[in-house]
């Protein structure tokens, strides 16, 4: 029984348990390791935390020298959406290419080795996999995120992608529950809203989660989406009936419940991140991810002090954040002891081609290819080309520091390679005019998604019809081209696989 002394101490640690705030810096501030030794129990890592992996080891070494259990989080989904290499563009192609070659061993051996870097750095805890169903090719977030659009398809992926990043002691957070899939709307930006009946979300929805879950997923991440079937009043992350009536009781998940970032506007411009916060451990969350675009000490001590005073005045049942805060620690206990015996450990034997040095994120980019002969007859390019790359809004999930496209890599293997970037005004007697005498390689990204784009490509082809087109994005247009390359994500081995199939090599 604690006493009246030790209760206000024993109160603070546990709010700070359930926070896992970003920072900036490549170094951890001092503010960020006093409140570790206070009690605060994870940290969330972003690409402006990252350098080189050797810095990033050294990060997360300095973090355990002040608390060796801190649970070290990062958002690496592999494919469009990567921290480990924001700067060069991903190793791995994402879960679109992975659900497009369909091959579970596959993903398996690319979660297994993405999560052995992971834990070489010192990295335990993953906010991956997206076990969304794109049911809608129209979703501004998700898109090449997901495996596709059919939830057996996502489910058997999901559950690859959870034991390949576990059987080397990174635990798996699968998002974004209930499911971001079928929504129009960006929930960094405003409130997504799903009104589908109860069976559609149970047959669609719902069974990657179910699936996960009974593969052992160590953590899952809710989504700020409403979903009128389950509850018409509050988002997912905030509503006791999807937290814990379906992923609690229903469902059985006895794992970590995190937030997606609580700053996202679909609960901050309504809310406030501290009633939110609030809201979200009440409901059933275990873990408030705060710091993709709040990264400070002060925004760690408003959320401490909310939670705080939300038991105090009864809003917040101590007893539902002493659980909060009980279920990190049990992740932080079962990522430490699988730190003490080493990435290699028990469940962490590799396949053959999935060892440190081999290329299996390349291997997978090139099985997800789709290679489309138009109606002229396609030669290999020789001579280095002109890159077009018709540019959207990146969203805020994949972010715009990250490279995409195919000009590094045809400039790699075709020196003199130029590239020019094209937004929504593009002029295509401007890139006939950049472009020369040169042959043309045009790259888009969801093509179907933007009429502008899918416009110019088709007044690019007319005009030049030998022209090569790429497709780093949802393949959903029809193809066009002397030839025409789907690579089903952007992420850097992508790029290199279509400009491999380009080049002939």
């Amino acid at each position: 029984m604690t006493t009246l002394a030790t209760a206000p101490d024993t109160l603070t640690r546990d709010a700070l348990t359930v926070l896992q705030p970003g920072f900036v810096g490549t170094t951890a501030p001092d503010w960020l390791l006093r409140r570790i030794a206070e009690g605060l129990s994870s940290v969330g890592l972003f690409g402006r935390n990252i350098v080189a992996p050797g810095q990033l080891a050294a990060l997360t070494a300095r973090l355990r020298a002040e608390r060796e259990d801190v649970l070290v989080a990062i958002d690496e989904e592999g494919g469009d959406v990567t921290r480990l290499e924001v700067k060069e563009g991903s190793s791995f192609p994402g879960n679109y290419a992975l659900g497009t070659v369909d091959d579970v061993e596959l993903t398996r051996a690319v979660a297994r080795e993405l999560g052995r870097r992971l834990a070489e750095c010192g990295v335990d805890l993953n906010w991956a996999p997206s076990a969304d169903v794109n049911s809608n090719a129209d979703n501004p977030v998700i898109g090449v995120r997901s495996f596709g659009a059919d939830p057996g398809l996502v489910a058997r992926h999901t559950v690859a992608y959870v034991d390949g990043l576990q059987s080397v002691g990174v635990a798996a957070c699968t998002k974004h529950f209930p499911g971001h899939g079928d929504t129009n709307v960006d929930s960094h930006h405003a409130l997504p809203r799903i009104d589908v009946d109860l069976d559609t979300l149970h047959a669609r929805e719902l069974a990657p989660f179910r699936a996960a879950i009974a593969a052992g997923t160590k953590a899952v991440m809710s989504a700020h989406i409403l979903l009128s079937a389950l509850d018409p009043d509050r988002p997912a992350t905030l509503s006791p009936q999807i937290l814990t009536g379906l992923l609690r009781r229903e469902l059985g998940f006895e794992g970590l419940i995190v937030t997606d970032g609580m700053e996202m506007q679909a609960i901050s411009s309504t809310y406030g991140i501290e009633r939110g916060s609030v809201l979200a451990i009440a409901a059933g969350a275990d873990a408030i991810c705060v710091g993709g675009g709040l990264a400070d000490e002060d925004t760690v001590l408003r959320l401490r002090d909310a939670l705080v005073n939300a038991v105090r005045t009864g809003e917040l049942p101590e007893e539902r954040l002493a659980d909060a805060a009980a279920r990190v620690r049990a992740l932080a206990a079962w990522t430490q002891s699988h730190r003490a015996r080493g990435v290699s450990g028990p469940g962490a034997a590799r396949q053959e081609g999935t060892a440190p040095g081999t290329e299996v994120g390349l291997v997978a980019a090139r099985r997800a290819l789709k290679v489309t002969a138009g109606e002229r007859v396609h030669e290999p390019l020789t001579t280095a080309p002109y890159v077009a790359s018709f540019t959207p809004v990146a969203n805020f999930a994949v972010g715009d520091e990250t490279p995409w496209g195919i000009a590094a890599e045809l400039e790699r293997l075709l020196p003199g390679t130029t590239t020019g970037s094209y937004g929504a005004e593009a002029s295509v007697d401007a890139v006939l005019a950049a472009a020369g005498d040169r042959r043309v390689v045009a790259v888009v990204r969801d093509a179907h998604r933007h009429p502008w784009m899918s416009g110019a490509l088709d007044a690019l082809v007319a005009a030049r019809p030998d022209t090569v087109v790429v497709e780093m994005g949802l393949n959903e247009s029809a193809p066009r081209g002397a030839l025409h390359i789907a690579t089903h994500g952007a992420a850097r081995v992508c790029g290199r696989a279509a400009a491999e199939v380009i080049t002939g090599r």
